[in-house]
């Protein structure tokens, strides 16, 4: 079955570029976030990994791990590390996952149960559903799933604007609107009431009874 948002994100225990990992220990209290890929040396997956190499340091700044995955050795993503680093200007500095047995892209229901155990001789195309981005919160539930195809490069700015979003839900009791960035105004949940909006956003705008705005709490 899919994971949805609000279910435990099934724990596991890998190797990494960085050793080898428990995936609930290695979270900790931070949150996390796990992203996929079909094989090594695919170009599309180069550029991304690239980009979240030099998008590290804002994910660190709000407490979020990075942890990649790739069904193939990790003695490949070393090698494919260099290519990275050749052609985006920065190597990983997370941990990469090699997913050789197909375990976890089945635990995490990216490929079917009949797949196989063994990455060797599975093309990208074979794959091609270990795209996923999961973001995961310090409960260790799953908080956003995202699926991509292929041949669209992943918007990580993108998420990077879910996580403040979410963030801010964990500690305000808001949320926030369409099209939403950080600084501007948010929307007090339901699950408050008028009295006690009053009393936590006393500048808040009343749009509709169940429209109300605020500035973004700091």
């Amino acid at each position: 079955m899919s994971l949805r948002i609000g279910d435990l994100a099934p724990n596991f225990q890998a190797e990494t570029t960085h050793g080898p990992v428990d995936f609930h220990a290695w979270l900790g209290d931070a949150w996390g976030i796990l992203f996929s890929h079909p094989k090594d040396f695919t170009p599309v997956c180069t550029t991304e990994l690239g980009y979240m190499a030099k998008l590290k340091p804002e994910f660190d700044m709000r407490n979020v791990k990075v942890i990649g995955l790739s069904v193939d050795p990790v003695a490949k993503h070393s090698v494919w590390a260099k290519d990275i680093e050749d052609t985006q200007g920065m190597a990983p500095n997370y941990p990469m996952i090699g997913d050789t047995t197909l375990e976890i892209s089945k635990l995490y229901d990216m490929l079917p149960a009949g797949a196989g155990d063994t990455a060797e001789g599975r093309t990208a195309a074979d794959n091609q559903t270990v795209r996923n981005v999961y973001v995961i919160g310090p409960d260790k539930k799953v908080k956003l799933v995202i699926v991509y195809p292929m041949t669209t490069g992943r918007n990580f700015d993108e998420i990077l604007r879910v996580i403040d979003s979410m963030q801010l839900t964990a500690r305000h009791k808001v949320a926030t609107p369409v099209n939403w960035k950080h600084g501007e105004d948010v929307i007090i949940t339901t699950a408050v009431s008028d009295e006690d909006a009053e009393r936590m956003f006393p500048n808040f705008t009343r749009v509709k009874p169940y429209l109300r705005t605020t500035a973004q709490p700091k």
